[in-house]
């Protein structure tokens, strides 16, 4: 009775101590979105998002430029970085299962995950722009990509390693090739994790602000070519939270608003999509 009279005790110090840090991460992050909501929610206004930025110390302008560079820089990450990481996940978890090379791999990818995103951003400015002489866009979707790659993989790997092996067997017994197997059987039912893994992967990417000084860069003008300097909405609410003038700071707590809310509805209509499409099947 004694030693169950103190695992009880350490059972609600434990449960205490666990709810105890839960609210205070809690507290926190509604503190940090309830503070964005109240400053940015009164700086939106349509004028935002369709005019181009004011000349330094005068009122007005928006952010059409940072909106339409931050949107081409990371859907074209999305298009390098997810294919790479997912088929990456897929080989390591389908054809080298078991292996050497596939720990290897998977200890590599933990620590490009926790490698600092400056770092990356130095990187790929001695590869894509040093030799080119320039800033330019596809610099900073390619350092995008790089971060996205080795979360979207290990997500991937560790969702179709959890896919029963038997499930293979079946469709094996039915005479279909591997990779038919992997599409048609072991994707359907690892979807939901994939899925999370490419939206956390796309939320990380999309407040990233380092890597896009040392490759994009910024531009002042709206601007389409990803082979010059272009605007990123990153960068631009950085510049302006630093500047001395009360609209920018409007502005820059504006648009971490919309990318808040952005990542928001891209995280719940992705989740909406899988229910509707796949949820079905789980049960």
């Amino acid at each position: 009775m004694r030693r169950q009279t103190v695992r009880k005790i350490e059972g609600y110090i434990a449960l205490s101590l666990s709810g105890l840090a839960a609210m205070v991460g809690l507290f926190w992050l509604v503190f940090i979105l309830a503070d964005v909501l109240i400053h940015g929610f009164h700086a939106i206004r349509p004028s935002l998002f369709l005019n181009d930025p004011a000349p330094a110390g005068e009122t007005g302008g928006g952010l059409r430029n940072a909106f339409v560079g931050q949107l081409l820089i990371t859907v074209f990450a999305v298009f390098m970085g997810v294919p790479a990481g997912v088929l990456g996940g897929t080989f390591l978890a389908e054809y080298a299962r078991g292996k050497r090379v596939s720990r290897i791999i998977s200890v590599l990818s933990d620590i490009m995950v926790s490698v600092p995103s400056i770092v990356i951003g130095t990187f790929i400015y001695a590869m894509m722009v040093k030799p080119l002489g320039h800033f330019n866009g596809w610099a900073g979707s390619v350092a995008l990509a790089v971060i996205m790659i080795p979360v979207v993989l290990r997500t991937t790997e560790d969702m179709l390693t959890l896919v029963p092996w038997t499930l293979r067997e079946a469709a094996f017994a039915l005479g279909a090739p591997y990779y038919k197997v992997i599409i048609q059987v072991v994707y359907r039912g690892a979807i939901t994790g994939i899925f999370t893994g490419i939206l956390l992967s796309i939320a990380r990417v999309a407040g990233e602000t380092a890597p896009l000084l040392f490759t994009s860069f910024n531009n002042s003008f709206f601007s389409l070519d990803m082979k010059q300097p272009i605007s990123s909405l990153t960068v631009t609410i950085f510049q302006y939270a630093m500047g001395p003038y009360d609209d920018w700071h409007a502005q820059a707590w504006a648009a971490a608003l919309v990318i808040t809310l952005f990542i928001l509805a891209v995280t719940i209509t992705g989740r909406i999509f899988i229910k509707l499409r796949y949820g079905k099947n789980e049960h």
